[in-house]
Order: structure tokens, then sequence, then C-alpha cells
């Protein structure tokens, strides 16, 4: 049985914005590149970042040891100084005391809330009730400690309803939400669930992040916000604003017409993008994915370049519709 919190709204909630999913830098040798993550952190800060979301999938979390996923994530923490709040996974498999401690140790780091992958609570063909067992186990073994869940793909998808959702959200422990529901009518319906609580939905799915941040999700945490995130910072905060639609329908049309070419090669194709725009990282990357090959490459600098002046022309008709004073 799930416990209730004594204060629902005592758990100090994520900013709105967005918060990217970071990549890890490796050097040629396959090391982290631990100079590389620094210069990388400052990107996503000079990009007005909400907040980061460390040891994620993104940095190829399941190729880092445990010292490495401890390591990476203490130095983001360090290195953005309270400035804006910083989330990690802590679940990898094994029995539910072992993730325990894992979150209690990544928790340490400095970290504002663990993020749990639902998939490695249960297995495929366990039920609703049986992951909703685990979980009350877990927050019982994690006293204090905010938590968020990520619907990872890996080891495999498992989705949340609306009614897990309600029910452990009473607890008070829940601040993050990494959404791949793929669905407008979805998001909606756990947002409605979640009025009221210090609780962000985070939409991960590019197509709809308009509609969903138009129905009051927090922000965005997607893979495209290690290629181009001054745009989507701008989206974020600007999706309402009624003078600036037409910006806002762009923006729209162009994450849905880059979907295919930004998850192609990921995450070298994103470590890439980063090297065009003169981050020194390498394209080392530790997960088997598809080769970055010529036609990637060209695609990506076509991308970029469009990007540019996308980012360029919307922050542009935004300073001419403020006022002057």
């Amino acid at each position: 049985m799930l416990i209730m919190s004594e204060s629902v709204n005592s758990t100090q909630p994520l900013p709105h914005g967005l918060i990217p999913v970071m990549l890890t830098p490796f050097t040629e040798t396959g090391a982290v590149d631990y100079a590389g993550l620094h210069q990388l952190t400052d990107y996503y800060l000079k990009a007005g970042a909400a907040g980061l979301f460390a040891n994620c999938l993104s940095s190829e979390m399941y190729e880092l040891t445990d010292a490495e996923r401890l390591a990476t994530t203490r130095q983001v923490v360090r290195q953005t100084d309270g400035c804006i709040p910083v989330v990690a996974t802590g679940t990898f498999g094994g029995s539910l005391d072992q993730q325990a401690d894992f979150i209690k140790r990544i928790y340490d780091t400095g970290i504002q809330a663990v993020i749990v992958i639902t998939s490695q609570l249960v297995s495929l063909h366990d039920s609703d009730q049986t992951f909703l067992d685990r979980m009350g186990r877990l927050l019982d073994l994690t006293p204090g400690i905010p938590l968020g869940l990520y619907e990872c793909p890996a080891p495999y998808k498992r989705l949340i309803t609306t009614d897990i959702l309600a029910q452990l959200l009473p607890t008070g422990r829940l601040i993050y939400h990494k959404d791949t529901s793929l669905s407008e009518e979805e998001v909606k319906n756990r947002l409605a669930i979640a009025r009221g609580y210090n609780f962000g939905l985070y939409d991960a799915y590019m197509v709809n992040a308009v509609s969903s941040l138009r129905a009051g999700a927090a922000g965005l945490s997607c893979i495209q916000g290690n290629i181009f995130p001054e745009l989507l910072v701008w989206l974020c905060n600007h999706v309402n604003d009624s003078c600036l639609q037409a910006e806002v329908t762009e923006i729209q049309r162009f994450l849905v017409d880059c979907m295919d070419l930004v998850h192609t090669a990921y995450p070298t194709i994103a470590k890439y993008a980063l090297q065009q725009q003169g981050l020194p990282i390498s394209l080392y990357t530790r997960r088997q994915v598809e080769p970055l090959t010529d036609a990637l490459r060209t695609g990506m600098d076509q991308l970029l370049a469009k990007a540019g002046r996308l980012t360029k022309a919307v922050y542009l008709n935004e300073l001419k519709q403020r006022p002057l004073v």
C-alpha cells in the first residue's frame, strides 16, 4: 500500500522550460571526457536550459559504470552550483534493495530528484498492480528522496496509466515525469490527474511539443535539446504569446520535419552537431548505433543552418514585439 505524504506539496517543484537529456562526451580511447562534459554543461547553461537530466539514456547510462554515473552527475551538480536543478537516473536493475541503494548514492551527489526507469521495476508481463506494489516498496526504501519517472524505451518501454499516476502523486514524492506516451490525449489526462501537485510533465515527443505545452506541460525533455536548445527554450517561453503564434507554428513544423534525422545514428549525430557548433568533443559512442554516413553529416549541416536562421528570426521577432522602455 502506498503511504500518503503529510504534505503533498512540500517537495520543491522543478522549473518550467527545457530540461535537456545530457550526452556523455568520451575521449577517442573511450574514457569519459570530463573536460568535454564541463564544456557541454556550459553549452546547456548558455542556451537557457531550466534544468539538466544527467545520467540518462542519451548519456549512454547503460554503458557507464556506477562510478562513472556518480562522477559525471556529481560534476554537473558542482558546475551548475544551484543555478538550475539537476536530475539523474538511479535505477539499473537488480533487486529493489540494490536499486534503492543506488538511488541513495546518486541523490547524495546533490541532485534535486532521482529518476526511476519504469521498465526496471518489473518485467514486461508483470501487471500494473505489481508495478505499484514495487514502486510503493521503493518509496519505503528511499524515504524523503524526491523521484521522477521515465518511460524509457530500454530495456523495454513501459507506459504508466493515469490510474498509476493518480495513486503515486498523493505520496508527495513525484516531481518529474519524462513523457513518452506520444499521445496528446494521454498527456492531457496525465496533466488533469496531476493538477494541484508539485509535479512537472516534460514531453520527449517533439511532434506534440506545442500541444503539450499549451495543455500545461512543465516543459520539454528531448534529444533535440542537444542540437538546437535555444530554439526549444524560446518555444517553452513563448508558446502562448498571442503575437508570436506564426513563429510558434513554424518551430513546430520544423520539429516534425527533422524528426527522422535527429533520431538516426543517435547519439553520434548529436555529438557531430555539437562539433559543428564548436564544442571540442569526439564522436566516440559506447552504444552500438548506425554509422554516421556522409549523407547524415550533410543532412545535419543543412539542419543546423536552418535551425540557426530560425532561431535568429524568432528571437528578432520577439524583440520587435517588446514594448519600448
